[in-house]
């Protein structure tokens, strides 16, 4: 007999929005103000973003994350392309975009900030590739978006696609000028919006989570090619 019991939908609006902005708030007094070595900072996310979703888990027996490790073939191809293309976006965009907005704060902020250096650099760059953004997309599209779906979908996209934006603004502090920071945010949200939509079309976190690997990729691409 299963002992979990039933939310109401405005209890878990509620609930899974609090969740996020404790999340996201302690994550932001992190990076902002501790702003700890990177391995620190990673523990601190991996126990906020996989522990908080698991814990509400248990507790609401609507939420049924185990769902979103289902392999869906269809979704391979549509996430290399899309890879593909967003890896380029984003580098193609440094390339023209380095010469009117000053990138020279993030080997400082990368270096001074968080001890990341050439030293370590390839050994950080695979984890925010790999496990940080399955991680961020299970706590935002997973956990967040899909928790919040049932309330509506524009309420659903835009809280947790604002929510995955605004959690980045405190690791981002002294990297860019103001209107590059405020591009990067809007960027951010479009992105979240794109990957909640791939998350409700294929049903899985597959597919969102190899779209921002590449973004990812394309980031890490960058930082190398500052710290040189």
């Amino acid at each position: 007999m299963n002992s979990k019991p039933e939310i109401s939908l405005r209890r878990r609006t509620w609930l899974v929005a609090l969740i996020a902005l404790v999340g996201c708030g302690a994550m932001a007094l992190v990076d902002g103000v501790w702003m700890p070595h990177y391995f620190v900072k990673s523990a601190v996310k991996l126990t906020l973003f996989l522990l908080l979703p698991l814990l509400y888990s248990r507790y609401d027996r609507s939420v049924r994350l185990r769902e979103l490790l289902r392999f869906d073939k269809r979704g391979a191809a549509v996430a290399l392309l899309l890879g593909l293309g967003v890896y380029a976006v984003i580098l193609g965009g440094y390339f023209l975009l380095r010469g009117v907005f000053d990138f020279s704060g993030v080997a400082t902020a990368l270096s001074e900030n968080a001890g990341v250096n050439r030293d370590n650099f390839v050994f950080v760059a695979l984890y925010i590739s790999l496990i940080n953004s399955a991680l961020e997309e299970f706590f935002f599209r997973g956990f967040i978006f899909r928790s919040l779906r049932e309330n509506g979908a524009i309420f659903a996209y835009l809280f947790s696609s604002v929510a995955f934006a605004l959690y980045h603004v405190a690791m981002m502090i002294g990297w860019f000028s103001l209107p590059l920071t405020a591009l990067i945010i809007a960027g951010l949200i479009v992105g979240g919006v794109i990957f909640n939509a791939l998350n409700e079309r294929f049903h899985t976190l597959y597919v969102s989570w190899a779209v921002h690997m590449f973004a990812n990729f394309a980031i890490n691409t960058i930082g190398f090619i500052l710290l040189l």
